[in-house]
């Protein structure tokens, strides 16, 4: 409430000077708030880039302590990996997921190794980097069956925990998982490794290059039948507060850009932590305009990441990480 007015009271007064500006900012965006996704695929000594995503690469297992130590270097503290199957290894069901020699696993394994606790791993707990229709789940009849689902996807976050995962992210959108997923950690003694659910994921148009990086290809074209509308916003805090009955951690929302609105409701209703997932199609729009010169990269990147911690996220998942570390630090 201002209790004065002009001309006595003129808000421009702290904004004369830098170091003013400093002393009553109220939001600060750090290394320490960012996540970075990382994409492995097979082979040997490979560093692929993503056409659609301008510095942004696949990398095989062998070439992933270079780029995760330029990680550490950067004060990033933690990475998210994501794997791009190759299409002989997927099938209607996604049994590759419960492969303990799956992309995923061999990635924590080797980075635990090298890199022991200095960084922190968390896994997406999902079927579509391993069904050969692309989607999340059991298919029938063009369908996601929900509880088959859930039964498979238990089992794989117990797979990536006893790998050494840090943190177990489901963004599958079934409903009931978290409630399963934490029920299976615990009874096998990995009651401390927390889920960060992807408990508000929308049915967005902002995915596609993400697509490309994992050489997911949709048999049929959408994902609305579990993801939400993206005309919704009742809905996404019914979903948040599933998940937090459930035993949620920490709470994901993507995408975040269009969805900042989403992200400060839960944030204010429930006061949990909530990271923001500035997605693919986000990043590689501003990469587009940032090509042609027509908007400043560096300012616009960290403009657009402190929006999402004023609106209240704790961290950011974003492709923009490393870039936005050197400017940062």
């Amino acid at each position: 409430m201002i209790t004065g007015k002009f001309p006595n009271l003129r808000l421009r007064r702290l904004r004369k000077f830098n170091w003013s500006r400093k002393l009553v900012q109220e939001n600060n965006l750090s290394s320490s708030d960012l996540i970075y996704p990382l994409f492995v695929i097979e082979g040997k000594n490979k560093k692929k880039p993503i056409k659609s995503m301008p510095n942004v690469y696949q990398y095989s297992i062998d070439n992933l302590g270079s780029i995760v130590n330029t990680v550490i270097k950067n004060k990033i503290p933690m990475i998210a990996l994501f794997p791009s199957t190759p299409s002989n290894k997927k099938d209607p069901f996604g049994n590759e997921a419960l492969n303990e020699n799956n992309l995923v696993c061999k990635a924590i394994k080797f980075i635990k190794k090298r890199f022991k606790n200095d960084i922190g791993i968390m896994c997406d707990v999902a079927l579509d980097p391993y069904t050969s229709h692309g989607h999340d789940g059991v298919l029938k009849k063009n369908y996601v069956l929900n509880d088959e689902t859930v039964n498979i996807l238990k089992k794989q976050a117990l797979l990536q925990a006893q790998m050494g995962c840090d943190v177990i992210a489901p963004s599958d959108m079934m409903d009931g998982r978290v409630k399963y997923i934490r029920n299976i950690l615990d009874k096998s003694n990995y009651h401390k490794i927390p889920i960060f659910s992807y408990s508000v994921k929308y049915a967005s148009s902002f995915y596609g290059p993400f697509r490309n990086a994992t050489d997911i290809n949709l048999n049929f074209t959408d994902r609305k039948t579990y993801q939400m509308s993206f005309k919704s916003s009742s809905e996404a805090l019914r979903e948040a507060e599933m998940d937090i009955k459930e035993g949620v951690d920490v709470i994901i929302i993507k995408p975040a850009l269009s969805y900042l609105d989403i992200l400060y409701k839960i944030k204010s209703k429930y006061n949990i932590p909530v990271i923001a997932y500035n997605v693919s199609g986000e990043y590689s729009m501003l990469k587009a305009a940032s090509e042609k010169n027509w908007i400043q990269s560096k300012e616009t990147i960290f403009e657009i990441l402190t929006s999402m911690k004023r609106a209240g996220a704790n961290a950011i998942i974003t492709y923009h990480a490393l870039e936005i570390s050197d400017y940062l630090n």
